[in-house]
């Protein structure tokens, strides 16, 4: 009983991380012509072989649930890159050390970070009409990543990405 309501914490944890994510289109393009799609062999996704895998199957499962399906003669293409990066470090504490006397004075200061930097993942994910060569839907999310994450874990944050990003698919003007 323990052990599930720790998973059940922390997959509530993993899944309320935000996940910002934008999106851009061609507004020229029909979305319904596309149904099939598939991934394009030599792609660099920038992702461990693992974390890959992962991110494929959650990418392919919220895709069916949408009512796409992988085919070996796509209507489409998906192209996904992904870097890492580290936040920049907002929070200090300011040391200052000053003296004087008479007519002088002097001092220094500096800022010493609290906590540790926080890692974030960009992942870019493009639509690409392969007979047209042309991108025609791209979403670019950007999340918290811990690398020391479990198996579990980020199989989780991997759905709950997926899920968000194509949330805006098909796009409605």
């Amino acid at each position: 009983m323990r052990f599930i309501i720790i998973m059940l914490f922390t997959s509530v944890l993993i899944s309320c991380a935000p996940i910002h994510v934008s999106y851009d289109f061609d507004k020229t393009t029909q979305f319904a012509n596309y149904i099939t799609y598939n991934y394009y062999s030599d792609m660099q996704t920038g992702l461990s072989e693992l974390d890959t895998k992962r991110f494929l199957d959650a990418l392919d499962a919220n895709m069916a649930i949408k009512g796409f399906r992988l085919s070996d003669t796509p209507d489409f293409f998906i192209d996904i890159k992904s870097k890492e990066f580290q936040e920049v470090q907002r929070q200090t504490v300011g040391v200052g050390l000053g003296g004087g006397g008479g007519n002088m004075g002097g001092g220094i200061s500096i800022g010493l970070p609290i906590g540790q930097t926080n890692v974030n993942r960009q992942l870019i994910i493009e639509f690409v009409d392969d007979n047209k060569k042309q991108l025609f839907w791209q979403a670019v999310s950007e999340y918290s990543f811990k690398p020391n994450m479990k198996p579990e874990q980020r199989e989780e944050k991997f759905s709950a990405i997926t899920e968000k990003v194509l949330s805006k698919y098909p796009p409605t003007e």
